[in-house]
């Protein structure tokens, strides 16, 4: 039985979401790229690597050697038998040809429904085996470490890149959260919440829609090109793009996928040798184009092609070991004062939307009606570090104290309401108010704290090899997101959605 929150879900697999580590064979070193602490070497301040993009119409010369030479993988086998399904009270016909890995259509011909919309629970569905294409190409777009927002992103100026570049985004705003918002910001922005590189999503949106450089785009609503009404505007389109490149990189790593299945309905089997940067973008293009054009996006002339043009050779920013074998969390306490009783809402679940790692849990605090108020208590720092970030109920806590959260151990607060809430560039240490919880930032339907971790910009997992450890409380999951435990010296609170017996804890 689910006892917490159900959110959107993961691949059940999320769960046991294992460590990534790094393993480039062309990256350059911490000392060539000047990156910061928290990198396979460490350096000072990090200041942006130089590196001159080719002029347009370059052709790529491949480099000796493959950039992460990764073993292959045993990915699950495509589906080989036709199924019979029987509709569910809210199933949709889209939702059930996604979920057996075919093509809407191929759903709809053969079983001659004339409107997709209108189908009825205890309807019997024909659902055909997938007429797979060949595999999908084995070529290395961007390393891991290009893909999360880590060591080698901390130095990266995007609002310098845009006035540089002169094009659509130098001058663009929207509105977002009621304020009115600069390209850079959003950019920014949408990087820091769902740790992605801000590098990635330049090169992305360019290929897109060219609106970095072009002061006149031709698309002016969909710059990432998912024509959804709901998705219109930069902030929810580079969310939407953010939160898919974020599941396919995650789910990647534990073999969750056998196929890609494309906006035209064709099944593409992945390249088993394929990183889970490259992985990511396969996986993201996948909604968006027809075969042909899917494998040109992927390809030596699709998106590597404009990062290439505007950044230089990805693999040129690799980091090695970006979350490395037998990592240990530094020691951390619950984020709440002494004595202080409160309720454990949520087991491992996303970090940031429904892609990223099963990386947070939830902690509501005492005293309160269910709902949505300004707490009088205050959540407290888990250890000793620096605010580097703090706004639209955000704190992000870097535990190395070098003021760069992309590297090293750091932790995000979600949900903390501006009224006394710390400002950026405050020292802190362990069990210090911070602020107070609510329901500000992100997505909230009652007054808590949502906490998650990070390592060098990657989501480190609740209920993985490195739980998370607080006061002595080891957190674990159930398999099912937002359920799960905290265990201490064979005493076990389990995560309920409401206020219970079962979820009290204290430090």
């Amino acid at each position: 039985m689910n006892r917490a929150l159900q959110g959107l879900k993961l691949i059940h697999l999320l769960a046991a979401l294992a460590l990534v580590t790094g393993a480039c064979s062309r990256s350059v070193s911490g000392n060539q790229l000047n990156l910061p602490k928290g990198s396979d070497a460490a350096g000072g301040e990090p200041t942006r690597a130089i590196i001159t993009p080719p002029a347009a119409g370059f052709t790529f010369e491949p480099p000796d050697g493959t950039p992460t030479p990764d073993a292959p993988r045993i990915l699950p086998t495509i589906r080989a038998e036709d199924v019979e399904y029987q509709v569910r009270a809210g199933d949709s016909l889209g939702a059930i040809a996604e979920r057996y890995g075919i093509g809407l259509k191929t759903v709809i011909e053969a079983n001659g429904i004339e409107n997709p919309d209108l189908i009825e629970p205890g309807q019997l569905l024909f659902i055909p085996a997938p007429e797979p294409m060949p595999t999908g190409p084995g070529f290395k777009i961007i390393p891991d470490s290009e893909l999360v927002r880590g060591p080698a992103s901390a130095s990266f100026n995007v609002e310098a890149f845009l006035i540089s570049q002169g094009g659509y985004l130098s001058g663009y705003s929207e509105e977002v959260d009621e304020e009115e918002t600069g390209a850079a910001e959003i950019i920014e922005r949408v990087g820091r919440e769902y740790s992605v590189n801000p590098r990635l999503l330049l090169a992305l949106i360019e290929y897109q829609s060219s609106w970095v450089t072009d002061p006149e785009p031709e698309e002016t609503a969909y710059p990432l090109g998912f024509t959804n009404r709901w998705y219109n505007g930069l902030y929810k389109q580079l969310s939407w793009a953010a939160n898919r490149l974020n599941y396919g990189y995650y789910a990647w790593q534990l073999n969750a996928f056998s196929n890609w299945l494309l906006v035209d309905g064709s099944v593409v089997p992945p390249d088993s040798t394929i990183n889970a940067g490259t992985a990511a973008l396969q996986y993201l293009f996948a909604p968006l184009y027809s075969y042909s054009d899917w494998l040109a996006a992927v390809g030596e002339q699709g998106l590597f092609a404009t990062y290439y043009r505007m950044f230089g050779y990805p693999f040129d920013y690799a980091v090695n070991n970006l979350v490395p074998e037998g990592l240990t969390q530094p020691e951390m306490q619950l984020p709440f004062q002494d004595g202080e009783v409160w309720s454990f809402t949520g087991g491992p679940h996303g970090g940031w939307g429904s892609g990223s790692g099963w990386a947070a849990l939830d902690f509501a605090p005492p005293g309160e009606p269910m709902g949505c108020v300004i707490s009088d208590y205050w959540t407290t720092a888990v250890a000793d570090g620096v605010i580097t970030y703090s706004d639209h109920g955000t704190i992000l806590l870097d535990l190395d104290g070098d003021g760069y959260d992309q590297t090293g151990w750091s932790v995000l607060y979600l949900h903390i309401d501006s009224e006394g809430r710390l400002p950026a560039g405050t020292r802190v240490k362990a069990g210090d108010p911070i602020g107070r919880p609510s329901c500000e930032g992100g997505v909230s339907n009652g007054t808590h704290v949502h906490l998650a971790r990070r390592y060098n910009g990657v989501w480190i997992p609740a209920d993985g090899a490195v739980p998370f450890n607080l006061d002595g409380w080891i957190s674990a999951g159930t398999g099912t997101e937002y359920n799960g435990v905290l265990v201490r010296n064979g005493q076990t609170v389990e995560a309920w959605d409401r206020r219970t017996e079962e979820n009290q804890i204290q430090r």
